[in-house]
């Protein structure tokens, strides 16, 4: 009996003398956090810190405390008209092609999970413009545009120089974002299509539901939490906005975004100081919509799933 005690202590006690779950799950997983910190955390705070301060152009390596209280260039940037042209213009694209996207996307969702032949083949087809290059896609949507005797104005039979002037450029270009990114919407709302019985549908039928009353009394409420997961991924992704009007028109013709005021203040301009400080505000503009994002979006999605 003595030696069966001790021999079924001993485990315990070599275990005691182990890690616990949350020192082994600190050690696993401190790898990673330490990555991320550099690729990440560094640059940040890499911008913000060349944000507080004034660099000379002539002399390399030259620098001084933005005054007043490092905070010089911030008060520039947020007295700078340019500035707040560019935000316009990058809330402007935001709500626009997140709107048409989502409308879009829903529709390819809705053809795409119907039980036809040749099913396979649509997906394809219509996932093909998201998986095309950015910059490939703007060149292309740009020759389509670009010439007064281009496509476009072929077909309507005007004269329009579209990359050339405002609000055409910007039209364009929420064009060129919507038929590039719609394909991702539709395939974040079908993921979520494809979690819904059909048997609630079969049921609606047979109580006489109509089409469009499956669709809004069923299809809409239970794919909410898709839909509210694809407009955030997406929200956040036109704040940042730079590939798309850099190619097409270089930020010309009240096409400037946030990213490329900040890249042309930093890069073109070599105003370092300036341009971290609009790429600062940048990223705090998106932190900001994040948090109103999870603080309401997410609240819904949670409430919608104990629902």
């Amino acid at each position: 009996m003595a030696e069966a005690t001790a021999q079924s202590g001993a485990p315990q006690k070599r275990r005691s003398r182990g890690l616990s779950e949350k020192g082994l799950a600190f050690w696993m997983v401190s790898p990673s956090m330490v990555l991320i910190a550099l690729v990440a955390a560094y640059p940040i705070l890499y911008a913000i810190w060349l944000s507080l301060h004034e660099y000379s152009v002539r002399v390399a390596g030259l620098s001084r405390w933005a005054s007043p209280f490092g905070l010089g260039n911030y008060q520039d940037a947020l007295q700078n008209g340019d500035f707040w042209s560019a935000m316009v213009t990058t809330l402007i694209f935001t709500v626009a092609s997140v709107f048409f996207e989502l409308l879009i996307g829903l529709a390819m969702a809705m053809a795409m999970h119907a039980a036809f032949k040749g099913q396979g083949l649509l997906r394809t087809v219509v996932l093909v413009p998201w998986a095309v290059l950015t910059v490939v896609t703007a060149i292309m949507w740009r020759t389509i545009f670009e010439s007064p005797q281009g496509f476009v104005n072929q077909i309507l039979g005007g004269d329009t120089v579209w990359l050339g002037s405002e609000p055409e450029a910007l039209i364009v270009i929420i064009i060129a974002d919507v038929w590039k990114t719609a394909p991702f919407m539709a395939l974040l709302t079908l993921a979520g299509l494809q979690t819904i019985p059909g048997e609630i549908y079969e049921a609606a039928k047979v109580d006489g539901a109509t089409a469009w009353q499956r669709f809004v009394k069923i299809t809409l409420p239970l794919l909410t939490p898709a839909i509210l997961v694809a407009l955030i991924f997406r929200t956040l992704d036109a704040l940042r906005i730079f590939d798309m009007p850099y190619v097409l028109t270089k930020g010309a013709n009240g096409t400037t975004t946030l990213s490329i005021i900040s890249y042309e203040t930093f890069t073109a301009n070599r105003i370092y100081g300036l341009g971290s400080a609009y790429a600062v505000l940048t990223f705090i503009t998106v932190m900001i919509v994040a948090f109103i994002y999870i603080r309401t979006v997410g609240g819904n999605i949670r409430g919608i799933a104990e629902d």
